[in-house]
């Protein structure tokens, strides 16, 4: 019988689940950065003063990873300013101010899409990325190097993270559009089989997406356990499959994609509508109406917390994403992004800042671990400048889950060391 990697348990804080998505309003104005992707940023495509219409492309880059981004709303381009992305670039954004009458781009219309390569031109069109949270160009997941070896497609529709809902909604309330893109993804890659891996809190969504099982589609009930939603995981508690260090799902035959990226793609597909907004779950103990609300990209936080009755009560930190893998935001005028799946909003009380003590080598961070790595020797490796030792420890292994730091009981701040050491070996590879 098949082993399970190993996890954590974490609360589910799934409050939203039931709460259907809603729309927002129109923002008065929205800031679109020109760096939503894996890759370089993407150059302005218009200038102060110009009128844009919903779905233009205001944002490219002439680089093997770029994909276009486009106007969320329709206005006047008000201004062009430098912006601090989550990861600490400095970049270009574009601001719009809308005038609230959403007219599209009239260059819209359905892709023509007759082949695989034609297809994945489609996607790139579409401004898709992943959006569970990663940004990699959908376009160049879907055209790997050896196409023919490439038999299988898993969908990501685990959400392990708390509180986000925001793909289950979708898988409930927007399955025509997903299995429009799962058809086109397997139609175009020939491929065998398409695996949907939902974790087993999400009765409702795996009843739901059974109905439409064939030979070839089956929908897989997971265990709820954190980081079941990390691809390297699911692929193997989907197919067995282990993918080695260094390796992509597509070595080992899969293509890894959220659900909501095939939702977003089937609508593409449909309509010729790229992306320009997405469900995000708003949600968390300082959050006083928490719901699913599909957003206009570039909305800034604070739009969409007042849009859900603002504040309850004063938040000790905001998270773009969930609160394992999430950023935290360093101010409310920052805006929703192409891979920002939910905004959670945490009281003071909830975020409580623990002081690190010193390792008493329990082992528990190693039982956490889904590919047992050891945290505390890279933690020491790092100290000590042991390149050598990095390496033998495989810290590039590390999906930086957050698993480790949850359940060591000295409170290490294990995954920044991960992440340091990561960045050390890269730099010495520069050498």
């Amino acid at each position: 019988m098949k082993k399970h990697l190993n996890g954590v348990k974490v609360p589910h804080h799934k409050g939203t689940s039931e709460k259907q998505i809603v729309w927002m309003d129109v923002p008065e104005k929205v800031t679109i950065p020109m760096s939503q992707q894996i890759g370089p940023p993407c150059e302005p495509l218009v200038a102060v003063g110009d009128e844009v219409k919903v779905g233009q492309k205001i944002g490219f880059a002439d680089h093997p990873m770029s994909v276009p981004i486009h106007a969320s709303v329709s206005g006047k381009v008000t201004a062009i300013e430098d912006f601090l992305t989550p990861m600490g670039a400095m970049t270009k954004a574009i601001i719009i101010t809308a005038d609230k009458l959403q007219e599209k781009d009239p260059a819209i219309a359905p892709p023509v899409v007759t082949d695989h390569a034609s297809f994945v031109q489609a996607v790139r069109d579409s401004g898709l990325v992943g959006l569970g949270g990663a940004s990699f160009p959908t376009f160049i997941k879907l055209n790997p190097k050896d196409l023919a070896s490439v038999t299988t497609l898993v969908v990501n529709a685990a959400e392990c993270e708390p509180f986000i809902t925001a793909d289950d909604r979708g898988m409930r309330e927007l399955s025509d559009k997903l299995f429009v893109g799962i058809e086109a993804v397997r139609k175009y890659l020939e491929l065998e089989q398409v695996i949907i891996g939902v974790e087993d809190n999400k009765p409702a969504a795996i009843a739901h997406l059974r109905e439409k099982e064939t030979d070839t589609l089956k929908v897989q009930s997971l265990r709820s356990r954190y980081p079941q939603g990390g691809e390297k995981v699911l692929i193997y508690e989907t197919t067995g499959k282990v993918v080695g260090e260094g390796k992509l799902p597509a070595d080992v035959g899969v293509i890894v994609m959220n659900v909501t990226s095939l939702i977003t793609l089937g609508q593409y597909l449909l309509t010729g509508e790229p992306l320009t907004y997405r469900c995000v779950t708003v949600a968390g103990s300082a959050i006083a109406n928490p719901q699913n609300v599909m957003v206009y990209l570039g909305t800034s936080y604070q739009d969409v917390i007042d849009f859900c009755g603002g504040f309850s009560q004063e938040p000790g930190a905001v998270f773009m994403g969930g609160p394992m893998m999430g950023i935290c935001v360093y101010d409310l005028s920052f805006p929703v992004l192409k891979n920002n799946n939910a905004i959670v909003a945490l009281s003071k009380k909830d975020v409580v800042e623990d002081k690190e003590s010193p390792c008493i080598n329990c082992g528990r961070c190693i039982s956490a671990c889904p590919f047992n790595l050891m945290p505390t020797n890279i933690d020491r490796a790092l100290a000590a400048g042991d390149v050598e030792m990095l390496k033998e420890l495989k810290v590039n292994l590390c999906m930086e889950c957050g698993s480790c730091a949850f359940v060591c009981p000295a409170k290490r701040q294990l995954v920044v060391s991960n992440k340091l050491a990561k960045k050390k070996l890269m730099n010495a590879g520069k050498r």
